[in-house]
């Protein structure tokens, strides 16, 4: 009975232990479980801010590019501004990957490898423990058989000594030797209980220890052990918490940045940017007179009226041109004159200023360059260990005469500036005038102007961003417009170079324009120079221009040819 009782607490021990193995086991397991959740997060913050970075790189201004040149816009800065605050705001996505790297996946790692090794170090004194008492309990149980071994053996020598002596038939000395063999078989017995009643109390002892401090010491560690990682998973859960509570007032400063920056916009600002970027200088034209047919045959033209083409200061032997300079493109695009006499006059006097400022930001940087190296001059002529003074002399040559030659073409370009200036109508004069002519990016040529800033093809030239499009068109008002070219005049019948059918009807009120009806037919005697505008006969005496989208041209093959 003693032996099943031993035996069912120490399987009820040893079943607590392996309950304790499996929690503490599955309690490390979830500790691993949580690290790699949290390393997944940071994982996940570093692509985040990654791509954020990557997405503000992406749409930063490039250098020497036409975004870099739209800085000048309010919404262009405001927007800039978001990029950077956009790239600072992926920077504190990275703050919480490291954090929650060093804070939390770091110190959990490490606090893993304690853990295992603590609950291993206590499971083997649970177990050492529990292999002591059975050690002991089993050397109980030994002593306990040698004692009843050694009981029976005394008494069947007693019972065989008595049977010894009660015989007569035996000799003294047998007797005497069952004796002997009696007397020292209790003596065995005696010595086999003292040695069971000692092995008894010290198992006792080591039992009551066991149960009552060894174990319930070893179960206690345990115990500590399973709140202390409890106790840590709470604190990288609150960490976890607070490494996104740490950025968010840098957050909240990056995005009250981009708020500012959008608030920042000034459409009026822009918009006047605009206008200073575009806006001609040119003066409006004047009011076209009546030209009275019934006078005299010869047509006579205002002195005010923008074709203007039989002025005094037509070229000898030659006609003047007075095209509509806003719908005509820009046919030396490539070669830009060095006075950009291409360039409206407003926007030509900005040019040659802005030129001028960077030739003497030049000039500057090479009179200092001239003082410091007279310094150096001087320095040698005192000190002549220090170097030769004639050898500051040949760079000293030349940058006098770089300091000349940059001078001679500050000049050059004052001069063009001031011819601008003296051309450029006053300021009363232009405050005078309506605003919308210097909105307008297709601006209007003067009377006085026009002779003089000709493309050599005798036409004034604009550039122009749209082209024209296959379809009915609105065509300009006399406002925003100038003559065509008055070159059909009796002396010169141009050769007709194919046929056109008009597609749309076309009223033609400004001069040098013809009407058409649609589906008529007419003779193409000029074709359209990139202008948009086709020159037609209809037939002797009348012919004009069109617009080209209004009418299909059907050229002659020789005419493709040339």
């Amino acid at each position: 009975m003693l032996e099943e009782r031993m035996g069912d607490c120490w399987s009820r021990t040893k079943d607590q232990f392996d309950n304790l193995e499996k929690h503490t086991q599955w309690g490390i397991e979830f500790v691993e479980k949580y690290t790699k959740f949290v390393k997944e997060r940071s994982e996940i913050e570093t692509n985040y801010a990654k791509q954020i970075r990557n997405l503000s790189k992406k749409y930063q201004p490039k250098k020497n590019s036409k975004e870099e040149e739209e800085s000048k816009y309010t919404f262009c800065r405001a927007f800039l501004t978001t990029l950077n605050e956009l790239n600072d705001y992926a920077g504190q996505h990275e703050v919480i990957s490291e954090d929650l790297t060093s804070h939390i996946i770091t110190e959990l790692t490490r606090y893993l490898q304690e853990l295992k090794t603590e609950r291993k170090s206590h499971f083997h004194d649970g177990r050492k423990a529990q292999q002591h008492i059975e050690s002991s309990w089993k050397q109980l149980e030994a002593s306990k058989k040698r004692f009843e071994r050694e009981c029976k053996e005394a008494e069947r020598a007693q019972q065989y000594f008595e049977k010894m002596d009660a015989d007569i038939n035996v000799t003294k000395a047998d007797v005497e030797k069952a004796r002997q063999q009696a007397q020292m078989r209790h003596q065995m017995a005696n010595d086999s209980k003292s040695e069971y009643a000692a092995y008894l109390q010290k198992f006792n002892q080591e039992q009551n220890e066991h149960y009552y401090t060894v174990i319930p010491n070893i179960f206690q560690k345990l115990q500590d052990m399973e709140e202390k990682r409890i106790e840590r998973i709470s604190v990288c859960m609150k960490k976890f918490a607070d490494v996104d509570r740490q950025v968010l007032p840098i957050v909240g400063k990056c995005l009250d940045g981009m708020t500012n920056a959008a608030e920042s916009i000034e459409p009026k600002a822009d918009s006047k940017q605009v206008v200073e970027s575009f806006k001609s200088g040119f003066e409006p034209p004047g009011d076209v007179e009546f030209e009275d047919y019934g006078q005299a045959m010869k047509r006579t033209v205002s002195e005010t009226s923008l074709s203007n083409t039989k002025e005094s200061k037509e070229k000898p032997g030659g006609k003047t041109k007075g095209k509509l300079w806003p719908f005509i493109k820009n046919k030396n695009k490539g070669s830009v004159p060095e006075d950009f006499s291409h360039l409206p006059p407003e926007q030509r006097r900005k040019k040659l200023q802005g030129k001028i400022d960077e030739l003497s930001k030049d000039i500057q940087k090479e009179m200092d360059q001239r003082d410091a190296l007279t310094k150096m001059k001087d320095v040698y002529i005192k000190n002549p260990q220090m170097g030769d003074p004639a050898s500051v002399d040949p760079r000293l040559t030349e940058i006098g005469q770089n300091i000349e030659k940059l001078q001679s073409e500050v000049q050059k370009f004052e001069g063009w500036l001031a011819e601008v200036e003296e051309r450029m109508p006053s300021k009363s004069d232009s405050q005078r005038k309506s605003g919308l002519y210097e909105t307008q990016n297709s601006t209007t040529v003067s009377n006085n102007c026009a002779q003089d800033r000709e493309s050599p093809d005798g036409s004034y030239t604009e550039e122009q961003n749209s082209e024209v499009q296959v379809k009915a068109q609105p065509i300009p008002t006399p406002t925003t417009t100038t003559e065509f070219d008055d070159e059909f005049d009796d002396e010169e019948v141009l050769p007709t170079i194919g046929t056109c059918k008009a597609l749309y009807p076309f009223e033609g009120h400004n001069e040098g324009t013809i009407s058409v009806a649609e589906g008529e037919l007419l003779y193409v005697i000029e074709e359209d120079k990139g202008d948009g505008w086709t020159r037609v006969r209809r037939n002797e005496d009348e012919e004009g221009y069109v617009p080209t989208s209004y009418v299909e041209v059907f050229l002659e093959t020789n005419a493709k040819d040339s």
